[in-house]
């Protein structure tokens, strides 16, 4: 093979390797969480769960049944109006602010992790189908985020980082409730397909950038 061909395969196998190194930050190792893992988590979070009205053993029963896979949480906000102060600091603001400064290194963590928002948007209008619920609170938002793994979820509630910030999802959130899913059905490129379809095609443009300039002597 001459120069030329060795740059082909190095652009080539350049991209797959990269692509297979995002599959393997992307999906993880999918190890189902184990039973110390769990008790030593929900052990960290002594009364914080009966103090916002949840159920522990909701949450126990979701991680016991960990199949090591991604999952969706969805999230419905309502955001408090109005200004809001910090009982602890007495700095006031806005409660879309506040939970900006959550939700912010939220994300960032969140992906830190693999995960991602999917969707996030604004409500826009009532109710236009319920039966047999509660009346509309008022929800602001709606989002979706995506977790690689239950055991992501354990450690981004356990780092420190996120702990230090989530009193300003209090100060943000006047009410929420959130619950995870699994997809069925969607029609969208994952970001393993779209990571996928992106090396190629800058593996495409830079082999046709070896045959525009010559580079790496004549094929």
């Amino acid at each position: 093979m001459d120069g030329q061909g060795l740059l082909f395969a190095a652009i080539w196998g350049g991209a797959l390797l990269l692509w297979l190194a995002f599959l393997a930050f992307y999906d993880g190792l999918r190890r189902p969480l184990r039973r110390d893992e769990i008790d030593a988590f929900l052990a960290t979070l002594g009364p914080r769960m009966g103090e916002t009205g949840n159920d522990s053993a909701r949450l126990r029963a979701f991680l016991e049944a960990d199949d090591g896979r991604e999952f969706v949480m969805l999230n419905l906000v309502r955001t408090r109006p109005g200004p809001v102060t910090d009982p602890a600091s007495g700095e006031t603001r806005e409660g879309s602010e506040w939970l900006r400064r959550y939700s912010d290194p939220f994300v960032r963590g969140l992906i830190a992790r693999g995960g991602h928002p999917l969707f996030v948007g604004r409500k826009v209008g009532g109710y236009i189908d319920a039966w047999n619920t509660a009346e509309d609170p008022g929800w602001s938002l709606v989002g979706t985020m995506r977790y690689r793994s239950r055991r992501d979820l354990v450690r981004m509630a356990s780092d420190p980082a996120f702990r230090e910030v989530h009193p300003n999802k209090s100060l943000g959130i006047e009410s929420t409730f959130s619950f995870p899913t699994q997809r069925q059905v969607a029609f969208y490129a994952s970001p393993r397909v779209t990571m996928f379809l992106l090396l190629m095609l800058a593996a495409a443009l830079t082999h046709i950038a070896v045959l525009t300039f010559g580079w790496g002597g004549t094929a």
